[in-house]
């Protein structure tokens, strides 16, 4: 198998992240819960995007790219950690982003205004609309660019995850379960992965904060990622959980992710997001409430960051 070394990569967040344990959170569910805080990865506001800029930005710069085009929803972190990961490198971020969600000049918005960041909407439920936009925009400006999918969710992004689970191995802590947010597919399929090489007997949660079908997302990024990396294995479903916290729909708030915030925050002074993190913590609570972890597991909890959406509610 190839070293994750063996791939480029640039230097953007502060590594290894800590992990906390959740001493009233554990009281609570009767059970040991820990937190990965990647909300503390140094880029931005934080978050789980850093880590997979590391390896799409190094490809960017390697094929001679100045100018980096990504996508999202109105208020993707994805895309404006990637605004931010560009100015430092020295790239242009050009960000086109669907017209749905909170479009006001307020969250993540707001971060891009203070960055000088190119933003432009489109209407469109489409991603391939946005892609093909891309490279219209591209051939106008006619410098060489860089198209990275909404999330950093391709094989290469995927690794971000996969070090991650590694990192998580390094720092000399078991854990029987872990949990995350599942919204474009690659640091779901990244941790699964990692688990199955680094962390074996880690049952991996996918809370799907969306409604794309990550039955066949999650393998398919996982076996494009085990490819890259030159690991023979086969992906099966027993090798990650899947569990729908969408509620009403992708970045509508729900009754259960907004508890759970509120929750983390009154008991354990961190703040999680409505649209990812918060539903993802929702889910874990429902685990605990269903009897899936038992009073010695111990639960880790991937927090993702985000918390530039708490302030476009």
């Amino acid at each position: 198998m190839k070293s994750l070394d063996s791939f480029p990569r640039v230097s953007l967040g502060v590594f290894p992240t800590p992990i906390q344990k959740l001493e009233n959170i554990s009281r609570l569910l009767h059970t040991n819960v820990y937190v990965k805080r990647d909300d503390l990865t140094g880029l931005g506001l934080g978050g789980n995007k850093v880590r997979k800029l590391e390896f799409l930005l190094a490809d960017a710069k390697a094929q001679g790219a100045e100018v980096v085009f990504t996508t999202g929803g109105a208020q993707s972190n994805h895309a404006m950690l990637t605004a931010a990961a560009a100015g430092k490198l020295g790239l242009q971020a050009i960000l086109l982003l669907k017209q749905r969600g909170v479009t006001d000049c307020v969250g993540n918005l707001l971060l891009e205004r203070i960055m000088g960041t190119d933003v432009r909407f489109i209407d469109t439920d489409d991603y391939a609309d946005i892609y093909a936009e891309m490279d219209r925009v591209g051939a106008a400006l006619g410098r060489p660019y860089y198209k990275i999918p909404c999330g950093g969710s391709n094989p290469l992004g995927t690794l971000g995850y996969v070090a991650c689970a590694k990192e998580i191995a390094e720092q000399g802590m078991a854990f029987d379960h872990i949990v995350c947010a599942e919204g474009s597919g690659g640091t779901m399929a990244g941790m699964a992965l990692g688990a199955k090489l680094f962390l074996p007997g880690t049952r991996v949660h996918g809370m799907m904060v969306d409604r794309e079908p990550f039955d066949e997302i999650t393998p398919a990024l996982m076996k494009a990622a085990a490819e890259l990396l030159e690991a023979e294995m086969e992906i099966t479903p027993a090798d990650y959980l899947l569990r729908d916290v969408c509620g009403a729909g992708y970045a509508i708030p729900s009754e259960e992710g907004n508890a759970a915030v509120s929750l983390m925050a009154e008991q354990e002074g961190l703040f999680l997001d409505p649209v990812y993190t918060g539903k993802a913590f929702g889910g874990l609570l429902a685990l605990a409430k269903e009897g899936a972890f038992r009073p010695e597991d111990k639960v880790l909890f991937l927090h993702s960051g985000g918390a530039g959406g708490l302030f476009a509610l």
